[in-house]
């Protein structure tokens, strides 16, 4: 006898679904007596395979299949006026300092819902460079060959493909929910699917039943 979420993934717990991690209702209501057929399409924009149950938005490149807009948002550069220095001085023109950005994952018990399991005791906090130009978080899928850069494994009501942490050209780091099935907060707001936020040291994002992800400046 197997369970089945909303979205009709099999799923290994009963409460949230392993697969997407979709809260699941009754027990009764979830036993269905066959593997359903999931109706699925190709994204015309970037080719990926797009489960018609699993929202609106392509988990990948953030295409809308509604209204058929197309995801991937301009980056807007910031232009930074150049200091010209005076002939008259002899004072070496020092280049700025290259920001970095890290995050540290904790895990709030404090964040957790009535019917969220509980959080594991002996988690530590762990801190993560940020060394490319976009990271993914979510939980891992082998079946799915889904890997994050910021894999979330311990917390299935975070999506496989939950957000993204995009580094813009002149440093600044924006977050995207990629249209997660539990939703994404920054500071305690929650994010509208697809839409650029920039972030700053020392941000908040919550996701899942309890996980939180710490924003970090690095000057060098």
């Amino acid at each position: 006898m197997s369970t089945y979420c909303p979205k009709g993934h099999e799923s290994s717990e009963s409460d949230y679904c392993s697969e997407c991690g979709a809260k699941i209702g009754s027990p009764s209501a979830a036993i269905a007596p066959t593997i359903p057929e999931i109706a699925a399409q190709l994204c015309p924009d970037c080719s990926a395979l797009h489960e018609l149950h699993s929202g609106k938005f392509c988990e990948i490149c953030g295409y809308n299949f509604v209204t058929k807009a197309h995801g991937e948002l301009p980056i807007i550069q910031s232009v930074v006026p150049e200091v010209v220095t005076p002939l008259e001085t002899t004072t070496t023109k020092q280049e700025p300092a290259t920001r970095e950005w890290e995050v540290v994952v904790t895990i709030d018990p404090s964040l957790r819902h009535p019917d969220s399991p509980t959080p594991p005791a002996d988690a530590t906090p762990i801190t993560i460079r940020l060394g490319k130009s976009t990271h993914l978080i979510g939980r891992t899928s082998q079946v799915r060959a889904v890997y994050p850069d910021i894999a979330l494994d311990l917390d299935d009501a975070v999506s496989h493909r939950h957000a993204l942490l995009d580094r813009q050209l002149d440093d600044t780091l924006t977050l995207r929910d990629i249209g997660s099935s539990n939703g994404t907060q920054l500071n305690g707001v929650e994010l509208k699917p697809m839409v650029d936020m920039p972030l700053n040291n020392g941000d908040v994002i919550t996701i899942g039943h309890w996980t939180k992800i710490i924003i970090q400046t690095i000057t060098q």
